[in-house]
């Protein structure tokens, strides 16, 4: 082995032990507990130990939490079949095995490129198709391609789901890394296959990537004299744009300011509290809390230019507003500057360090501190509620109509002529009369201790694998809908990892082309809704039975 590797991987036991996470282990396999014809009878011990060579690259401290690691290496080394490996691809594994040890999502490591395309981004430059998109999804979700850009020029549309990129299937992979594979250099082509609704078969598109600009704050005035501000994200560049916009539209003398941050997955913990001294003449805008329960108050910074109470002002946010977007939604609800109106924010409650590698070998993310709001609350997978609750249906994205906007602005209305404002949600009209009406569709289920009727089948659908009375996990934050089916019925969104029982027989319900098999279930504080069991690929289920 190299010089280069001896020191990255000391520097990997340094990380461990520091961390103090090493216990979840870095390889997970099969176990041969018995002869197999053909093969060479296990061992009862390996030959492969560590070198006098690795033994020296690790602190002696350390030496015999390290001895499995090494011998894992040379076993790797001496037995795997494609030969020569790259120790590099094994060492950033070795951080990547790390890092998920400590059961933190928010803790990742990130390699070289992806690195410089998440310092990219918040630089406002990066290297890409150009379009906001929303990675709480199933599939990459695209939320509306950026003017004038790549995206745009080929064609992709609010709405479209990516579920292949370059030919490979993203059914079961993380959106957030679906949106990474679509990034990459200028002048290069990445393929996406897309589902559309009102689309039978999938659509295909060659794109080329550009370099792409984001304006990251930018600003305008909308009728009644009501000043509109929208961040996108909390970057380096963010509060000089702001502090543009807001020059620009209070010398307009507003009469209220909407501040909108949906969809904002957040970025810099100081522009946060940058953006939020815009609009708060004093106070605190966060506790940063740390494991040993001390803390580090972050105070509103003098001189902003939206500070008049005088001004009524509305803080929009919903289920992709997240992170920094949430401290500074938090902080102006607390402090009384603001309302929220919209949907339950993301409940990313948590500060990471970006630390880089040395030898320019990625960076480390690691969760640092939790935060709160000015009165105390956490917000960390429970998120942030509106004082006005006001969905934004796929009914509404297609009419190009925005509810949430326009309660904003009737609220700041009444607001500003002193009459009480009360909002009503719109009750969706039926599709069709009740004799008209199709019911949902049972579908076989995985066969229960007790006999159970035999059901029809769910078309282009996995077949289902629980059971009613089941308790389930759930892998990946799902929405739960008051009906089968996604329509105007969203009730709320269930975190990643929560509990809940399976309380009924599973139906079939059909979204872009496709069929999905749907439970009823009930959530631990006793809310009851549906849920999809799994993708329409049926690799990968957003329901697990508890083990």
């Amino acid at each position: 082995m190299n010089k280069t590797l001896k020191y990255i991987f000391l520097i990997l036991a340094v990380l461990v032990l520091s961390l103090g996470s090493f216990a979840g282990g870095f390889v997970a396999g099969h176990l041969m507990p018995f002869n197999i014809p053909g093969l060479p009878n296990p061992s009862a011990q390996s030959d492969s130990a560590a070198s006098a060579e690795q033994q020296s690259a690790t602190p002696g401290d350390y030496k015999e939490l390290f001895a499995p690691f090494w011998e894992a290496w040379n076993l790797v080394h001496e037995n795997y079949v494609d030969q020569p490996v790259d120790d590099i691809a094994l060492m950033r594994g070795a951080i990547n095995g790390m890092m998920q040890a400590l059961g933190d999502e928010h803790s990742s490591y990130m390699d070289p490129e992806s690195f410089k395309q998440a310092n990219e981004g918040l630089e406002g430059e990066y290297e890409g198709i150009g379009a906001f998109v929303d990675t709480t999804t199933e599939y990459l979700t695209i939320t509306s391609p950026m003017p004038d850009s790549p995206a745009e020029r080929a064609g992709l549309k609010p709405g479209d789901q990516v579920v292949k990129i370059d030919g490979e299937d993203m059914t079961g992979i993380d959106a957030e890394l679906a949106r990474r594979r679509v990034l990459g250099p200028a002048n290069t082509t990445v393929h996406l296959t897309i589902l559309r609704e009102g689309e039978k078969d999938l659509l295909e598109f060659d794109i080329m990537r550009g370099k792409i600009t984001v304006q990251s704050a930018s600003g305008k005035m909308l009728e009644n004299d009501i000043a509109y501000i929208q961040v996108t994200t909390f970057g380096s560049k963010t509060t000089p744009e702001l502090i543009a916009a807001l020059e620009d539209v209070m010398a307009k003398n507003p009469k209220g300011i909407v501040l909108d941050l949906r969809n904002n997955g957040g970025g810099y913990l100081q522009t946060a509290v940058e953006v939020t001294s815009q609009f708060v003449g004093d106070g605190v805008v966060l506790y940063e809390e740390y494991g040993d329960k001390t803390r580090t108050t972050y105070h509103v910074e003098k001189g902003g230019l939206a500070t008049d109470t005088n001004i009524p002002m509305v803080v929009l946010i919903n289920e992709g507003s997240a992170s920094a977007s949430e401290i500074v939604a938090g902080a102006l609800q607390d402090l009384g500057r603001a309302k929220l109106v919209g949907a339950v924010s993301y409940g990313k409650g948590s500060v990471q360090n970006w630390i880089p590698l040395t030898d320019e070998n990625g960076a480390v993310r690691i969760t640092i501190a939790k935060w709160l709001t000015p009165n105390e609350k956490t917000i960390h997978k429970i998120g942030l509620t509106p004082d006005i609750a006001v969905e934004f249906t796929e009914e509404d994205f297609t009419a190009k109509r925005d509810p949430q906007l326009d309660v904003a602005v009737e609220f700041i209305s009444h607001t500003v002529n002193g009459t009480a404002f009360t909002y009503e949600p719109p009750r969706p009209a039926p599709t069709s009369s009740p004799e008209q009406q199709t019911p949902a569709t049972p579908v076989p289920a995985t066969p229960a201790p007790t006999a159970t009727p035999e059901l029809l089948a769910c078309p282009s659908a996995m077949t289902a694998h629980l059971t009613p009375g089941q308790s389930v996990t759930v892998t990946t934050r799902l929405n739960l809908r008051s009906s089968p089916g996604i329509k105007d019925n969203l009730l709320q969104v269930i975190p990643a990892n929560t509990t809940v029982e399976v309380i009924g027989n599973p139906v079939c319900a059909s979204h872009g082309g496709y069929a999905y098999i749907w439970w009823q279930v009930k959530l631990p504080d006793g809310t009851i809704g549906w849920a999809a069991e799994g993708s329409i690929a049926g690799k990968f289920y957003f329901l697990e039975p508890v083990k």
